[in-house]
């Protein structure tokens, strides 16, 4: 299976980094090959375009932007298709659950 880039976005970036940090360890053991980071939610739009994610995953502290990202996405996915997101789960973010929230882009990618 080809590289899958999976985009986590906050307010800074910074709270999201040691999230990714875990998911990076979790896709290893899982044998996934998969270009993991964040961005603060300022640089969404670059990333976008620049990085063409498979998948967005939203920090719960900026669940209220759920509309913006719903518009940023249309169309912007490899495939010409909207690029699936959604919030993380709230209780794998504050336990940083690597692992749980890799799942969560895995079964967003995956449909």
């Amino acid at each position: 299976m080809a590289e899958q880039t999976i985009m986590l976005n906050c307010s800074a970036g910074m709270s999201t980094s040691l999230l990714v940090t875990k998911m990076q360890q979790a896709a290893k053991d899982q044998g996934i090959d998969a270009n993991i980071f964040a961005c603060p939610a300022s640089e969404a739009t670059q990333h976008i375009e620049q990085d063409h994610p498979d998948c967005i995953l939203l920090g719960p502290q900026i669940r209220y932007m759920e509309s913006d990202f719903k518009n940023k996405v249309q169309g912007q996915g490899k495939d010409g298709k909207d690029i699936p997101f959604a919030v993380i789960d709230m209780r794998a973010y504050g336990m940083m659950d690597g692992v749980k929230v890799l799942q969560q882009a895995e079964d967003l990618i995956n449909g």
